[in-house]
């Protein structure tokens, strides 16, 4: 495999740990200056430049972007995606992630402990707000910033308008998110590679100090995390679209409460308080994605008008539970289950014995018609369904195996 490595800073500890895995692994690496590309772009050849000269070919790439340089090296990321090369996250997911209520905003769409925050702009909704999220204390954090830059705590209510006021005046955009009193001066790094969390750290602030993080002084421990908070670090990762991400959790009196999704994690803290392999681990996945690409099951389905794919939801209390697919009347009214996913476990191309279970979603092909019949009248009238509508073309077949697959187990963030 060839592969670049996008970052600004070639001799930091978590660029230098990526480039040396992957030589002990065989791979050719090397290390290509986020700042330093050309994008060229003209009718059906989209190319890219490095110091001059036209760029070679590479088969996979991972971004470590920095905060400071966010759009233009996404707008790099998008361009290699262009020219059809493999990149361990994609430019929207390192954009989404990096964006602090945008990605809370996604996440809150989901059964994923966050902590309760609110976003406001005028000056008479700030006490407002703050009541909302519990009173003070609360914490106040601007919408980009990394390794706790533009965290502040607010002890009483007065310091928190205050505070805002002041980071408002300067065309600061603030959240307004409550202080998780049990986790104070703490919280966990799970470290996520595709479906798996493969190293966790404790993060605990010294002194006074009451953010956590390595680059603030914070002491950190090894820590085995229960299925609980594994499942909740890598659903997090997933619904923000990262393979490779750092997830910041909370340890709430409530369970796991994710604070942020990182997508350029550091490797030094991580790697020298668990004593494991994380660089080897992302070089692994990347490997095994480059030579086993996922398929795009639009471009192998040949359908005809009127077909499409969904993912249906089954609640708690409907008709299908404890029905096996076979029972189910799917496939009677020419819907087909292609995937379906159980918590965090995914099961490509299920037997029809495969009895359901509430709270499963099934990935379907089927007639559109009949996938808008099976949605609840009640979730209908409240939003919308996405069913994505397919070209003309003849119904593949369905595959009979059943496989699965679990997740229980700026740069530098």
């Amino acid at each position: 495999m060839k592969l670049a490595i996008l970052s600004c800073s070639p001799n930091c500890y978590s660029t230098r740990r990526l480039r040396e895995a992957a030589q002990q692994r065989g791979h050719e690496v090397k290390v290509l200056n986020t700042l330093k590309f050309a994008i060229d772009l003209e009718e059906g050849a989209p190319n890219l430049y490095f110091r001059q000269k036209e760029l070679s070919h590479y088969d996979a790439v991972l971004p470590r972007i920095g905060a400071s340089i966010t759009y233009y090296g996404t707008a790099v990321v998008r361009q290699f995606e262009q020219m059809d090369v493999y990149c361990a996250n994609s430019s929207a997911s390192i954009a989404t992630s990096r964006d602090k209520l945008r990605s809370l905003q996604i996440l809150s769409r989901h059964r994923i402990g966050i902590p309760k925050t609110t976003f406001v702009r005028d000056k008479r909704d700030v006490l407002p707000a703050i009541e909302r999220v519990g009173g003070a204390p609360v914490i106040i954090k601007l919408i980009e910033g990394t390794q706790g830059i533009g965290v502040l705590l607010a002890e009483t209510v007065k310091s928190a308008e205050a505070i805002i006021e002041l980071l408002q005046s300067q065309k600061q955009s603030v959240l307004i998110q409550k202080f998780v009193a049990e986790s104070k001066g703490r919280d966990i790094r799970a470290f996520v590679v595709g479906d798996q969390v493969v190293a966790a750290m404790r993060r605990v602030a010294q002194g006074q100090e009451f953010r956590s993080n390595v680059h603030r002084g914070g002491r950190t421990e090894r820590v085995e995390l229960s299925d609980e908070y594994r499942e909740t670090a890598v659903r997090a990762a997933q619904i923000m679209g990262l393979r490779v991400a750092g997830v910041d959790l909370l340890e709430g009196k409530d369970g796991p409460q994710v604070v942020e999704v990182n997508s350029s994690p550091g490797l030094e803290g991580i790697e020298g308080c668990t004593q494991l392999d994380v660089a080897g681990s992302i070089m692994d996945y990347i490997a095994a994605q480059v030579n086993f690409p996922e398929i795009d099951l639009r471009q192998r389905l040949t359908v005809s008008r009127g077909y499409g794919v969904a993912e249906l939801h089954i609640p708690e209390g409907s008709k299908y539970v404890g029905k096996s697919i076979a029972d189910s009347g799917l496939r009677e009214k020419d819907v087909n289950v292609l995937t379906l996913y159980r918590g965090t476990t995914v099961i490509p191309n299920p037997r029809v014995q495969r009895i359901l279970e509430p709270g499963d979603r099934l990935l379907c092909f089927g007639k559109v018609e009949s996938m808008r019949e099976l949605v609840p009248k009640k979730a209908r009238r409240s939003r919308k369904v996405k069913i994505k509508q397919l070209p003309d073309l003849p119904v593949a077949d369905e595959a009979s195996r059943d496989g699965e697959s679990s997740a229980k187990s700026p740069e530098e963030n």
